[in-house]
């Protein structure tokens, strides 16, 4: 089968990737060509230089799955040593040989093999002829980033990751068991595993939307941060409080729905300041989130 192929990490399928996706669907129509997306199991700096490696937006297994769902064939490649080593030509030769490749789609800043860096569009497309790939560019969507938007979440500016992706981020996890402090202090927090690769927003307090094992939507309050009141030390914890819910959600999967931030993380000198914050972080959770929804 003849297919029309684009390779890269689309981490988080931002409207820059969605912009590349909707011409590679155009031209494999025009064409008589099934649109093939050669993506990672993996960044590829978490494996050349993993100190460097970003924190992503979104899980491959979610990735492919959206990519599928949008009508793309996927095929997902382990990027090891022996990938880190291919040079554009072998890489290209790859898409012919074993996708069927007739046609490679670059987006705009899209690079491949290992010397790629100073390579432009029309590099690429000399490459091709030698091989009879045709090489095809894409528009651009300008200051839309991956980068970008892992920038915006840390910053807490949840609108301006949201604007660049082009829908409402989501965090996923499991509920585990903590030092359930919150049950003392009079609420209830549901303490979420997060898998380490994903990026996660500023420390502080956000106005959240939960979806419930059983699909339905609570509004909720999500603190992000080290519980500095408490001297806590350790990994940055995911702790939601969702008023009216009282059940037993252990081992349950949870995704929270970042809406805005409401303050940055703080520490406070008594359990009773404490308690009064959450107070006022709760009614102002819920009055973001009415509004959002008047």
């Amino acid at each position: 089968m003849d297919r029309i192929v684009t390779t890269g990490t689309f981490d988080g399928l931002h409207r820059g990737h969605r912009l590349l996706l909707d011409s590679l669907r155009r031209e494999g129509e025009r064409r008589g060509s099934q649109p093939l997306v050669v993506t990672f199991d993996r960044h590829p700096l978490a494996m050349i230089n993993p100190t460097r490696a970003p924190h992503i937006l979104m899980l491959p297994g979610e990735r492919d799955a959206r990519l599928r769902s949008l009508g793309f064939d996927v095929a997902e490649v382990h990027f090891d040593e022996r990938m880190r080593r291919l040079t554009a030509e072998a890489w290209m030769r790859r898409l012919r040989d074993e996708y069927g490749a007739t046609a490679v789609m670059l987006g705009y800043d899209n690079t491949f093999g290992c010397d790629g860096t100073g390579l432009g569009i029309r590099d690429y497309e000399e490459l091709g002829r030698g091989l009879g790939v045709e090489v095809l560019g894409c528009g651009v969507e300008p200051g839309v980033s991956s980068s970008d938007i892992r920038r915006a979440l840390a910053a807490g500016d949840i609108a301006g990751a949201n604007a660049m992706l082009g829908y409402d981020w989501t965090l996923r996890g499991n509920v585990v068991h903590g030092r359930e402090m919150g049950r003392d202090i009079g609420f209830r927090t549901a303490n979420l595993s997060v898998d380490p690769r994903l990026q996660l927003p500023g420390r502080g307090v956000y106005a959240t939307m939960v979806t419930m094992p059983d699909g339905t939507e609570m509004a909720a309050v999500t603190n992000i941060g080290m519980r500095p009141t408490f001297d806590e030390q350790g990994p940055v914890s995911v702790e939601t409080h969702i008023p009216g819910f009282a059940g037993d959600l252990y081992g349950a999967e949870l995704c929270i729905r970042p809406v805005a931030k409401i303050r940055d993380e703080a520490r406070f000198r008594t359990i009773g300041e404490l308690r009064l914050n959450i107070e006022r972080d709760v009614a102002r959770s819920l009055e973001i989130l009415n509004s959002c929804t008047a």
